[in-house]
């Protein structure tokens, strides 16, 4: 209530400042430059008079004459009686557009009923609320339950024999492997990071980043899409052996952006965006938020044009013609396919073709695809997540 009564008196002073000239009484004489003619020629009579150079009757009658001019001036001078109502009602209107066009400007763009907030006090708040935030085991039970999952009943059969299995055997990696990349299907994604970490323990000084990589996408899934603290260090611990890496960037951004640090989130997402392929989850992940981070961070950044047909475009082309899906597809298809036989390249880009293969109707190519893939990726388990998810789309898994 004191923001919006110290408000009003401003604005209530502003506008009183702005409106009283035009409430002032238009000054009469001067306007008529006639006037100050008039009055120099009787002051330079006066002064003839004195030097005798005229005489006193002929000054006399001079002044008659001027006098008579000086009236008939003021009286044209003079404003109209209704000259002043026009006067009365600008100010008014003034006064209307600016209270509206004020509060109502600040009722959508500013935020009532906030709290004054320094910036040393808000980055305070910030780093407290990055100190104290929940840990990853708080974090995934309050974490909203996955939707359902319709799976074979022998399926789930024997993951819960593997589950009972695994722990049976804390040195075999396959083990627990198969068992962190079958929790994934079941949306066990806390089961599934639990055994990750287990197989990453087994692998000690062999595991790859995108070992971490994958633990890292379990742990902040899991989370309820939260950056626990433990998810942070696995983050430092990334960055520490590859300073570049998307995904551990990706997952630091959100963390700032969780924490009311928008404009820390901005400059991790914008680096990874402006610089790496759109199709990739984290990349395409960070260019969902960023217009939002942006706003909140007062910048104005606009997310770059991706390019190259994306998942949802290539679905998209499922309902066109055969040739418009063709003339749309097959270029990308032919130079990805042999992009890929000659130099290999990530599984996201193996997803892509074996998707494109079965949008086009091609399922022997992407089954093809699907089967190289799997010899290419066959200890990444990550890579065989994102594969896998493209030949169920493809039609080409053979459940």
């Amino acid at each position: 209530m004191i923001f919006w009564l110290v408000c009003a008196i401003m604005t209530l002073v502003v506008l009183v400042l702005i409106v009283t000239p035009l409430l002032r009484p238009k000054a009469v004489g001067d306007d008529n430059p006639d006037i100050a003619i008039y009055r120099a020629q009787l002051s330079e009579i006066d002064r003839d008079l004195e030097r005798d150079l005229l005489a006193a009757d002929e000054a006399e009658r001079a002044r008659a004459e001027i006098a008579r001019r000086l009236l008939a001036a003021n009286k044209e001078a003079r404003p109209q009686a209704g000259a002043a109502a026009p006067a009365r009602l600008t100010p008014l209107i003034i006064v209307s557009i600016a209270a509206v066009l004020s509060f109502g400007l600040y009722y959508s763009l500013g935020a009532p009923g906030y709290g004054d907030m320094p910036l040393n006090a808000r980055l305070a708040a910030s780093e407290e609320m990055r100190a104290n935030r929940p840990d990853q085991a708080e974090l995934e039970a309050a974490a909203p339950a996955p939707p359902p999952v319709d799976l074979p009943e022998n399926y789930v059969a024997a993951i819960d024999q593997l589950r009972i299995i695994a722990p049976t055997r804390p040195d075999d990696l396959e083990a627990w492997e198969r068992l962190s990349f079958h929790e994934v299907e079941l949306r066990n994604y806390a089961g599934a990071a639990n055994a990750q970490e287990q197989a990453i323990a087994i692998k000690g000084n062999a595991a790859l980043v995108s070992d971490y990589e994958r633990l890292l996408d379990l742990k902040v899934v899991a989370a309820g899409g939260l950056v626990s603290p433990q998810a942070e260090q696995l983050i430092r611990n990334i960055l520490n052996r590859d300073n570049g890496n998307i995904a551990a960037r990706y997952y630091l951004g959100a963390l700032y952006n969780q924490t009311d640090r928008p404009d820390l989130a901005l400059r991790f997402w914008r680096d990874i965006i402006e610089t790496g392929d759109p199709n990739n989850f984290h990349i395409a992940s960070a260019r969902a938020q960023v217009s939002g981070a942006a706003f909140r961070a007062g910048v104005e950044y606009a997310v770059p044009e991706a390019r190259g047909p994306s998942f949802e475009q290539m679905d998209a082309a499922s309902e066109m013609s055969a040739e418009d899906r063709n003339a749309m597809i097959g270029g990308m298809v032919s130079g990805l396919a042999e992009r890929l036989a000659s130099d290999g390249g990530p599984a996201e880009d193996w997803a892509r073709l074996i998707r494109a293969y079965g949008v086009l109707g091609e399922l022997d190519a992407a089954r093809a695809v699907w089967t190289e893939a799997q010899q290419v990726f066959v200890s990444s388990m990550r890579g065989m997540e994102i594969l896998t998810n493209a030949a169920r789309d493809a039609g080409v898994l053979d459940e």
